[in-house]
């Protein structure tokens, strides 16, 4: 993968509004797990607004929260996500976050240098709803050895 780095697109789609007290562990959290990633091995860049955090309305919907963001190499994006704090925040998911009904998470392979719009990340994430994981656009079951994804169950039990 000489001369690429991977992107990635999470989105999410809160429980209840932002300034929801249910939601305060999270939202206290973001700017730690957001420091935690910029500081990690292999982290590039991350989409973000002049205050520091990116947290856009995505279609009309507050509610929804995306994370861009670019990393050396895919073993580096799951390093970061499963043996830091992240992986913490990110077992709570069921507290703050409704189940999605397709495909929330997609990586693609950007040429060093590139930074992804959010516009272009979210057709990855489309077009991996309607064709699968491809070189285009995929998640962790696309990764041959992704294991760290593996051991925390994230796995489709239907795959």
């Amino acid at each position: 993968m000489s001369g690429k780095h991977i992107a990635e697109l999470n989105v999410a789609r809160l429980l209840y509004d932002i300034n929801d007290p249910r939601v305060s562990d999270f939202v206290g959290n973001l700017d730690r797990v957001n420091a935690a990633a910029e500081r990690s091995p292999g982290f590039v860049w991350r989409l973000k607004e002049e205050a520091g955090d990116y947290t856009a309305v995505v279609d009309g919907d507050p509610s929804v929260i995306p994370n861009l963001s670019v990393w050396e190499s895919v073993g580096t994006l799951e390093n970061f996500v499963f043996k830091t704090v992240h992986k913490r925040i990110y077992e709570r998911r069921a507290d703050w976050f409704e189940v999605m009904e397709k495909m929330h998470f997609v990586m693609w392979q950007v040429d060093i240098g590139h930074r992804p719009t959010l516009a272009e990340a979210w057709g990855r994430l489309e077009h991996l709803n309607r064709h699968g994981s491809s070189d285009h656009a995929f998640g962790w079951d696309h990764v041959a050895d992704a294991n760290l994804w593996r051991s925390a169950r994230c796995e489709n039990p239907a795959a």
